[in-house]
């Protein structure tokens, strides 16, 4: 077998990667001579592209090196199994060394829904960014159906304000340096209490965790559905809040709530437990959508400060804007507005507006 031109973390994984591909040799026609870089994400997992041959003709797979104890494939397998089974596209899994954080994969293409939209980010019935929309909610409402909650670990308590203290330790602390006082701190504490209890409170089904655009491919049939290990059981508004205020691309809360109304359309008709007036049904989306947006600013800060990655951090701005929106709305949540303003207060003066 020819050494394949990928940068390895050691020599010992190397090997193995290259004893395994050539134990694939069997089932699959693989030119190890044509592995590239296809994407990386904000693991420690990267995705590879191979050429080779299926059934006489020409294709593309995808490798995914997860490398233990920092991944662990066996949850994509598993998740994807059940996507799938709820007649939804995940890739297909082909070849799997779970020992060694090795998988050969169906190649969904290299067009993400981000790329798409990026490209032509008008809105309005008919453009390419609504028509992909309208596919990735009908699917969303297909994957809360269909995957069964039950099989996924909970969503619960412990791991949301595990999640919400990535806000304080690694964007308010890390990044900005500002320790809170304990009036700031009785604040935090509040709001917090408010966010977790709004996402408890909410009925219960399969969450993707990232259903957003940078995790949705365009193909045929679609979308094709990425970086799902991660599902658990928990509340129904998280993946709608995923989609409609993501972390690469805004849109005007007019085209939020026009979306917005369609998913919870389409989940009530789909016997989904959503309730009767939408505007409950968009105050949980806001509540729940303000709980990730915080722990995603403690995240981008991680990438930046522990793993070397910060590009992430470039987008900030993005999700102070979201949170200060949330938080001006809502009496209830005013008191964050006093813990956000000396870090969003440096965007602005940054020649960042809201």
């Amino acid at each position: 077998m020819t050494p394949c031109k990928i940068e390895w973390p050691s020599a010992q994984r190397q090997a193995a990667f290259e004893q395994w591909l050539a134990g694939l040799a069997g089932t699959w026609t693989l030119e190890a001579d044509t592995l590239a870089p296809a994407s990386a994400d904000a693991s420690f997992r990267r995705y590879l592209r191979i050429q080779g041959q299926q059934r006489g003709r020409a294709c593309t797979f995808i490798v995914m090196d997860a490398p233990p104890p920092q991944e662990d494939v066996r949850p994509f397998v598993r998740i994807g199994g059940l996507i799938r089974q709820a007649g939804l596209r995940a890739p297909q899994v082909l070849g799997c060394d779970e020992d060694h954080g090795f998988l050969l994969l169906e190649d969904l293409g290299s067009t993400l829904y981000l790329k798409a939209m990026q490209a032509d980010p008008a809105t309005g019935p008919g453009t390419p960014a609504d028509t992909l929309m309208r596919a990735a909610i009908a699917a969303l409402v297909q994957f809360q159906t269909g995957v069964p909650a039950a099989a996924l670990p909970p969503y619960d308590e412990a791991v949301l304000r595990r999640e919400l203290e990535l806000f304080p330790q690694w964007c308010v602390q890390q990044e900005y340096g500002i320790s809170w006082t304990p009036t700031e701190q009785g604040h935090w504490e509040r709001v917090s209490r408010l966010l977790v209890d709004n996402a408890l409170a909410q009925p219960v089904v399969a969450v993707h965790r990232d259903w957003m655009p940078r995790n949705l491919m365009v193909a045929e049939p679609g979308p094709g559905i990425l970086d799902f290990q991660d599902a658990l059981a928990g509340p129904i508004t998280y993946d709608f809040a995923s989609l409609l205020r993501d972390a690469f691309i805004s849109w005007e809360e007019e085209q939020e709530i026009d979306w917005a109304v369609r998913g919870w359309q389409a989940a009530r008709k789909a016997g989904l437990p959503v309730g009767e007036d939408f505007g409950e049904f968009w105050r949980q989306l806001e509540w729940m959508g303000l709980q990730r947006h915080l722990k995603v600013l403690g995240i981008f800060c991680r990438l930046k400060h522990r793993d070397g990655k910060p590009a992430y951090a470039q987008d900030l701005p993005r999700f102070f804007n979201y949170a200060t929106r949330v938080a001006l709305r809502y009496r209830e949540l005013t008191p964050l507005l006093k813990l956000l303003e000396p870090l969003s207060g440096r965007q602005v003066a940054s020649g960042f507006t809201f």
